[in-house]
């Protein structure tokens, strides 16, 4: 539906490739983040509660597998659900944005908007999460949740900003015919087809991204 399929080449996550190595692992990771940012925007809009949640924590989870190999981590789905759940579980604003869509008309507007920033702060919350948590040797045997919940609500209140930054973009973007995730996609289409290559495709996309 979000064309998560392609979040792989959207994102040029590939830990073992040459484009990515000359990239730090910090930057890959933020990168990472940053286009998952966008997906969660778009998944915060879907006009049926409850349904945007289960959305954005597909795209959230697609982001943790991707950091994980950043950090050479061997990926556990179940232990990382059960964290996301877990971390994100308390954030009553995000579950009430979602069930404000059941009141029609302006209900369904005025709460796609609002979870959409919601969404796209929490998926920015959670990959920094992630990101201290593999970058200070942490794994999928262990986790300091008390810790990581403490940065996750501390990194919500910068991803709030952060989302309605991007969500602003997109916008204009959209007006002007052609947003930063079309551009994204049409980069994604263009590199499975062998028109640009890995090079070209990651350096295109640092662009796309260094302007959010």
């Amino acid at each position: 539906m979000y064309g998560l399929e392609n979040l792989g080449c959207v994102n040029g996550v590939n830990a073992n490739s040459k484009s990515n190595k000359t990239m730090n692992k910090k930057d890959l990771s933020q990168d990472i983040v940053k286009s998952h940012v966008l997906y969660s925007l778009g998944a915060g809009l879907v006009p049926v509660p409850l349904l945007d949640i289960a959305a954005v924590s597909v795209v959230q989870l697609d982001m943790l597998k991707q950091l994980a190999k950043v950090y050479d981590q061997d990926f556990k789905e179940s232990a990382g659900k059960g964290w996301i759940s877990a971390i994100t579980g308390s954030t009553m604003a995000r579950m009430g944005a979602s069930l404000v869509k059941t009141i029609p008309g302006i209900g369904t507007i005025l709460g796609g908007v609002t979870m959409s920033v919601l969404s796209g702060a929490s998926t920015y919350a959670i990959g920094q999460v992630f990101i201290w948590h593999f970058s200070t040797g942490g794994n999928f045997m262990d986790f300091n949740f008390d810790k990581a919940k403490e940065i996750y609500e501390r990194e919500f209140e910068v991803g709030k900003k952060v989302a309605k930054e991007m969500e602003k973009e997109k916008s204009q973007s959209e007006t002007n015919g052609d947003d930063v995730y079309t551009k994204l996609e049409k980069l994604a289409s263009l590199k499975a087809k062998g028109i640009i290559t890995e090079e070209d495709f990651n350096e295109q996309k640092k662009r796309l991204l260094s302007n959010i």
